[in-house]
C-alpha cells in the first residue's frame, strides 16, 4: 500500500465534515487542563499535608488553595487519588 501524497491527503481531509464544536473546545482546553493537573500532582507529591487534604476532600482542598474546580480536572484528580 502506498502512502498518499500531501495534495491527495489534503483533498481527503477537506472532504470530511468539520469537527463538532464541543470536540474543538475540548481539544483547545486539554493542554491547559494537563498543566493544571500536573502542577497539582507535583505539589501533592512534595507536600504531604496538601496530599492528605486532597484525599480527604478533593474539592474543598482545591478551593482552599485557590485552584479552579473544573469538572474534568476534578474527575482526573479523583481517578489519580482513588487508590489512596
Amino acid at each position: 500500500m502506498t502512502m498518499p501524497d500531501e495534495e491527495t491527503l489534503a483533498e481527503l481531509l477537506s472532504a470530511l465534515p468539520p469537527a463538532p464544536e464541543p470536540w474543538v473546545r475540548a481539544a483547545q482546553e486539554l493542554p491547559l487542563l494537563r498543566l493544571g493537573l500536573d502542577g497539582i500532582i507535583d505539589r501533592a507529591e512534595a507536600d504531604d499535608k496538601f496530599r492528605r487534604a486532597l484525599i480527604a476532600d478533593l474539592e474543598a482542598a482545591l478551593e482552599a488553595e485557590g485552584y479552579e474546580r473544573e469538572p474534568a480536572l476534578v474527575e482526573a484528580l479523583r481517578r489519580r487519588f482513588a487508590s489512596e
